[in-house]
């Protein structure tokens, strides 16, 4: 059937057209299937300027497109979005050589990858955007030196501006400087202004195997104690200023495998922790009173007994494998395949286990075939 005379009018207007195909859903199929209607949809979904626009229209619900992680001598992307919106996991070729071991992963975030790589005998950090392939070695700043460091990406201005550009956040602990923080920006192309905070008593090294999760504009990451409990180092990126934090008084802070920070229901700082049985996962949120006095509240626990228990073998322990910040899911390990739970909807997916616990959520907007 021929299209009506007012349909043919709007799709001969390229503006509205694009206001339209901006309100489709950010799932990978979206666009293409749009573009399959008409020639008018696909000039303006292909577009580079549309693909931007559409980009940051949607930067505050982007899709779980999979996670990253090293199966074998290969670091590929894991899709868990079913058909249509599944991503092939050979479309982001990873551009160093997994089976020399030469780099560690330090976590994903809007887009793009960040891990320590050792070129020629010199580590360095990478900086790598899966969707374009541009690769960004950036070196360390050397009062970093060799010692064991963690860090983070993320776009310049999250979810405002010019999204070309990026952030590195490097974070370490020293014993003379205490919490050592350092901030690389793309546009300048300098690291700033070292920022340090003191170091609890007990000492503590930031953990390398937990990703820092962003809540609003502050990054945090897990400081694991040597000689006391552990807790938790913010980084307020917007500020530039670093503090410590304490965990959950009633929370066992030895294994940090069975917890991690989140954002909190309604927003702010929050914490996902697993019951010794692994029955339940407790959610907790940070509170502050009246007085401006900060605490812990427990908001409120998810029976796993009941929600994946008929799923798990006799004496299986959970453990959390990984956690996608922008869409509140938790990766639980169980030693027969993992669980991806989102922890709003209580909706779940049994995914084979396939790997080690240090997988990398990716969360980004992306079109197939455009």
């Amino acid at each position: 059937m021929l299209p009506s005379a007012a349909a043919a009018a709007v799709l001969e207007d390229g503006n509205l057209v694009s206001e339209i195909l901006l309100r489709l859903p950010p799932q990978p199929s979206s666009l293409p299937r749009a573009s399959a209607v008409c020639k008018s949809l696909r000039s303006v979904a292909s577009d580079p300027g549309f693909s931007r626009r559409f980009r940051i229209h949607h930067r505050r619900n982007r899709p779980l497109l999979g996670f990253f992680m090293r199966v074998g001598n290969e670091l590929r992307l894991e899709p868990t979005l079913d058909p249509p919106n599944r991503v092939p996991q050979g479309r982001f070729p990873f551009p160093i050589d997994a089976s020399d071991l030469s780099f560690r992963m330090l976590g994903c975030r809007h887009g793009f990858l960040l891990m320590l790589h050792t070129f020629q005998g010199t580590v360095q950090l990478l900086v790598w955007d899966p969707f374009n392939g541009h690769e960004h070695p950036l070196a360390i700043p050397p009062v970093f030196g060799k010692k064991s460091i963690h860090g983070a990406v993320l776009r310049a201005a999250p979810g405002v501006g010019d999204i070309d550009h990026f952030q590195v956040v490097l974070v370490r602990t020293d014993v003379q400087q205490g919490v050592v923080a350092c901030v690389y920006s793309s546009e300048t192309g300098v690291w700033g202004n070292l920022i340090t905070s003191p170091l609890p008593s007990g000492g503590g090294i930031v953990d390398p195997d937990k990703p820092a999760v962003l809540v609003g504009d502050s990054l945090y990451m897990l400081l694991l104690g040597i000689r006391g409990p552990s807790r938790i180092i913010e980084f307020d990126v917007g500020r530039q200023s670093l503090a410590v934090i304490p965990l959950p008084a009633s929370l066992d802070s030895e294994y940090s495998r069975f917890y991690s920070v989140m954002r909190a229901d309604g927003g702010g700082l929050g914490m996902v922790s697993l019951s010794a049985s692994g029955g339940s996962a407790q959610l907790w949120k940070r509170k502050t009173s009246c007085e401006g006095v900060d605490s812990w509240m427990l908001a409120r626990t998810v029976e796993l007994d009941k929600l994946i228990g008929p799923y798990l073998k006799r004496n299986c322990f959970l453990q959390i494998a990984g956690l996608a910040e922008e869409n509140n899911v938790v990766f639980l390990s169980s030693g027969v395949g993992v669980f991806m739970v989102q922890l709003d909807s209580l909706q779940f997916k049994r995914l084979p286990e396939i790997g080690p616990y240090r997988w990398h959520p990716f969360e980004s907007v992306y079109a197939a075939g455009i």
